[in-house]
Order: C-alpha cells, then structure tokens, then sequence
C-alpha cells in the first residue's frame, strides 16, 4: 500500500484544473460558468423539481413568470413573484418571532441549505443583528449540538479513516473547478469549548459565511471542510448520533500526514485557493502553521487573525491613552496559540512603529498560564510556543494575577485562556493605578468564557477603562452615561485577509500582510471615535471595512512583490470592490442558462429528459 508521502507525489503529477480554460480557474474573476462542474451544468440547464432542490440554483418566488416556463418550473412554485427584499423580509419575521440564538440558527441553516442567494441577502442587510448568530457566540452552542440539528451537509468532510490516500479524488467531488476559500478545521479545539470532533463543522460553515456575506467572495468558490480526524471526547464516542468516526484522535506524524495531504489535495484541485486553518489544538496548530505558511497561500486565524484584530485595538486604544507605541506594555492571560499569535503581532507592531528591536519589544510582552507567570526559570518544561516570550532571570516568579499586574504596570490586558471569569476587582483596580485609560480585552469565546463582563469591567474601572471582547456585550450604563462595549472580533480581519490575498494572487500569506491588515482596520475609525472610548467600527458596515482591509493586504503583497499579479491595479480599493459578490446582482446570471450552447450538454439534456 501506497504510502501518505507516495500519495502527495502521485497528486503532483495527476490530472489537475490548470487544465481548464483559462477564466475558469481565474480566481480574480469570479462566477464563471464553465467554472462549475458538469453536473452543476446539467442541473442549471435542465430545470424543472432538481433545480429547486440545489440551493445554488434556487431563488424560490423570485423566479419571473418568464424563468418558471424556461426552466419548467410552472406548478412547482406558488404563483406569486416576489421581490428579494420581500422574501427577507418574511425570514427576518421568521427569525425575529424566535427567542432562543439557537433556533435563529437552525432557521438560517436551513435556509442556506435551500436558496444561497436569499440566505446570503438577509445576512448582508442584517450583518449586526445575524453575525452573532451563524458565528460567535451561537455556533458555541449550536457545535455541541450539530449532530442533534444535522439537516444538510454544507461542506465537505474528509475521513482520515476512510479517505486518507485519496483526499484528491474526494476533493473534485465539490461542484465547484474553481475553490477560491477553503476553511478548514479538525475540530480539536473547537472556541473554548475544547475537542468536539466533527461536530466543529458548524466553525468552517460560519466562517465561510462570513467570509461570503463580509468579505465578498462568490459563494460558488467557498468550500467548508471538515477532517475527521478521531475525538478524544468521550461523550461524543458514546453517542449514536455522532456523525464522525468512533476513534480516538489522531495525533503526531499520522496527524500531520492528514493535514499535509488535503493541503496538497487542495492545492493540487484548486492551486490558487487560500487555505484557512481554524481551530485545531494549539501544538499541532503552530506545527501546521510552520509547515505549510511558505508551502502554500494559507494563514491560521486562530493565531494570525487574532492577532492582527487585537493589535488594531491596541493601535487605537494607545491612541486613546495618549501613550506612545514604543512605552506600550501588554500582559496575556493565557498562553495558548491565539496568545502567541496575538503577542507575535504586537511585537511586530513595537518594532516596526515603535522602534524597539526584537529583544526589547519582547520585554515588553508578558504571559500568565495556569501555573503563573511564564519565565524560564520557573522549573517547568516550556513548549517551544510559550518560550518565545518567557520572562528571564531578571523576572521574578509570581502567580498571583493582581500582584503580577501591579509589578508590569500593563497598558493592556488580554484575556485568551477560554476559562470563565477570573478577573477581579482587585485587579483592575491594581491597572488603574498606573494607567487611567486601561485596555481590557476579555477576547475568549464564546460569551460564557470570558475572563470579564463588561458591566464588571466598567464597574471596577469607575467607567474609565476602554473594553472590547471577542464575542459582543450589550451597552452599560454608568452613572447616567452609555457606555458601549468594543468587539475585537476576527471577522474584522480574516475577510479581507482572503478576500485581498485571493484577489491579489499572493504566493503567501506573510506577517506583514497582517500588520497592514491591522492597521487599515486601526485607520478606519475616526479620532471622534476614539476620543469617545471606540477603538473598533461597528460591525453593520462590515463589507466596507473588509474592503478597506483587502485593499491593505493586496497592497502589502504587491509592495513586497509577493503577488502572481503582473500589473497592480491604479486603484486598490476599487479593484477589490469590484471584485466582491452582491447576491441578487453579481451572482451567475441566470441568462446563462439560455446561452448553453455546447453540443455534448445538450445532447445529455435531451438524454436526461427522456422519460
């Protein structure tokens, strides 16, 4: 039997979608028919009740009088036309007369596994109200219950188990010649919710959602994709509706072997497609990222989204403070990848508008983990992640989270542990003390976890701390004042991440892509904003912000000649704009279907339709 390495070289040489005209697999020009699979021709050609049931295809009452009789569709729908607008509208009553996040979630499954285009539409007009609900902190709940309200597929899942050697052949399964984003997670470290298996599905169907309706990619070339790599979850390995393997999880090189496999299946189906990993566990997270970061076009948001979302808060919060990049102190509760990614950026930041070298802005960087502060003489065995910003000899021990804020004297402190409230008063009256406007980042996810609420937060600052989490807070009231609760969500940076390293054709993915990402995003709220305490822009005008972060990162990569792109656009952002999928409008046009003239797919038609 082949080997998993013989299988990587096998794909190298097989039979790949370089082979396809040209403006099918042009991932700068998105929606091309011929980009799609025969199949999904046939599907778009025949119409009648197949077409209804594809969601790619369906638009439900919105098909004109004149769509039903070309593509059979008369007695199959209501005989009403509807507008887009008026179809929203009836799923946001739908919706709104629900209490329960989860049951919001269920109806928006259901509807993206029925009509893509109308599920896309309601999204984008009601970003601030729905993002909470098909990503964070919904999808928390909605994955410890995914086998429990399975109703579609939505994605792709590749079983270690039962596909390893043949993830290429699996791949070209997906209707789609031309992937331009894949998100893909094992599901070892699903939130703070820790190892749910398959069951994470729900994180790569969200993301992808986000990527579609805040980054503008076509939905056509998005794929969701789910290793099934085992679970260590008991829980999970006794219940009967599990929907992965009953197996423990895969660890090591025959973990790595999985991932180093679909990386080539992808690259090889779809070789410029952007790979996002997504939560995997924090070793093998960072192996992953060191591995394949120079190998392929591919970023971890965990480590790298993260940390390009918090150093924009970190930007505008010093702006806030009135402190200089090149004093700023961080502390890290918690010292996990996302920790480690965040820090990696910031030092960055410290270096490159700061001044500092590499050793001084990492003397300016410190990390608590469950067992204290990480130095490197505390008598443990550090992972290779937490030694890159252990404290020397120079550091005393301390395990005390009040006594060691009051020995930093941090400007800011970040939360990433993923454990529940465990900031106190004392404690952020200790940061008081030496800074008057604190930075207060409870980032982990979902709600329930993190490390502080912001009424607390504003409570034992005396209203004087700037607070953003990763999931939303509703607003405060203190002493008659409104305070507004900032999110430091990712969705504000991996869109455009994608969205600009795709449409820039990036060979990588580098750390200074991230930066300029964090800083086109930190640029994007006014001075007035700031002044006021909000170092993030609101959410509703997510589109905007991530084409501004596109427009960043494309320009990073061509600056730095990291681009197969042979001419940079004379106007960035308007390139990326015009680049971005608006459902209703910019979708493949259904004239196409009139405009089906090769000789093979209709004589397959006919075949098809013969009784």
């Amino acid at each position: 039997m082949a080997t998993i390495e013989q299988k990587v070289q096998e794909l190298r040489h097989a039979t790949s979608t370089s082979e396809l005209p040209a403006d099918a697999r042009d991932v700068t020009k998105p929606g091309a028919m011929n980009a799609r699979t025969k199949p999904m021709i046939l599907t778009e050609a025949m119409g009648n009740k197949p077409y209804l049931w594809n969601p790619v295809f369906n638009r439900g009452t919105a098909f004109s009088e004149q769509e039903r009789k070309d593509r059979n569709l008369e007695g199959l729908l209501p005989p009403v036309v509807e507008s887009i607008e008026l179809q929203s509208a009836r799923v946001m009553e739908q919706i709104r007369d629900e209490q329960e996040p989860l049951e919001k979630f269920i109806i928006l499954n259901a509807l993206q596994s029925t009509n893509e285009a109308l599920f896309y539409h309601v999204v984008i007009k009601n970003l601030e109200e729905l993002a909470p609900v098909i990503y964070t902190p919904t999808v928390g709940e909605a994955c410890q219950k995914y086998d429990r309200i399975f109703r579609q597929p939505l994605g792709m899942y590749f079983s270690a188990f039962r596909h390893k050697g043949r993830f290429y052949e699996v791949m070209r399964n997906w209707p789609s010649h031309n992937v331009q984003i894949i998100v893909v997670t094992d599901g070892g470290r699903i939130l703070g919710l820790g190892d749910l298996g398959t069951n994470g599905m729900g994180i790569p169907v969200g993301k992808i959602g986000l990527y579609v309706a805040g980054g503008g990619f076509h939905p056509d070339h998005s794929l969701p994709a789910q290793l099934d790599c085992g679970t260590d979850n008991q829980e999970l390995l006794d219940d009967k509706f599990y929907l992965g393997e009953k197996a423990k999880r895969m660890t090591g090189e025959e973990h790595m072997e999985v991932v180093a496999e679909f990386c080539e299946a992808a690259h090889h189906c779809f070789p410029n497609c952007l790979i996002q990993f997504e939560d995997f566990q924090t070793s093998q997270a960072f192996d992953i990222l060191d591995k394949m970061r120079d190998k392929y076009l591919c970023f971890n948001d965990d480590i790298q989204g993260t940390g390009g979302v918090v150093t924009a808060g970190i930007i505008n919060g010093l702006k806030a403070q009135g402190t200089e990049v090149k004093d700023a102190k961080v502390l890290f509760y918690g010292a996990g990848s996302s920790a480690v990614g965040v820090a990696n950026m910031i030092c960055s930041l410290l270096q490159k508008e700061g001044g500092l070298s590499e050793k001084e802005a990492k003397q300016h960087i410190h990390m608590i983990d469950s067992k204290g502060l990480v130095t490197t003489h505390r008598g443990d065995e550090l992972p290779a992640h937490k030694k890159i910003f252990a404290a020397g000899d120079d550091i005393p021990d301390m395990k005390d989270l009040t006594e060691i804020v009051k020995y930093m004297k941090p400007h800011a402190v970040v939360g990433l542990t993923g454990g529940g409230e465990a900031w106190d008063k004392e404690m952020i009256e200790e940061m008081c003390k030496h800074v008057e406007k604190p930075l207060v980042f409870p980032l982990s996810n979902p709600t329930s976890q993190a490390e502080i609420t912001a009424e607390n937060a504003y409570k034992f600052s005396k209203g004087k701390c700037i607070f953003a989490a990763g999931s939303p807070f509703a607003p405060v009231e203190y002493e008659g004042k409104k305070l507004i609760p900032g999110q430091a969500n990712n969705v504000f940076i991996f869109p455009g991440v994608g969205f600009g390293s795709v449409m820039i054709k990036a060979k990588t993915v580098t750390d200074d892509m991230f930066i300029a990402a964090a800083r086109g995003l930190a640029d994007y709220v006014s001075k007035e904003q700031i002044e006021k305490g909000n170092i993030y822009p609101e959410i509703s005008d997510l589109r905007n912000i991530s084409a501004v972060v596109a427009a960043a990162v494309a320009n990073a990569a061509y600056d730095t000649k990291n681009t197969h792109l042979t001419k940079k656009p004379k106007d960035m952002l308007a390139y990326i704009k015009s680049k971005m999928w608006v459902p209703g409008k910019s979708e493949i046009d259904n004239a196409v279907h009139d405009s089906i003239t090769n000789h093979q797919i209709e004589q397959d038609v006919k075949e098809a339709r013969q009784p």
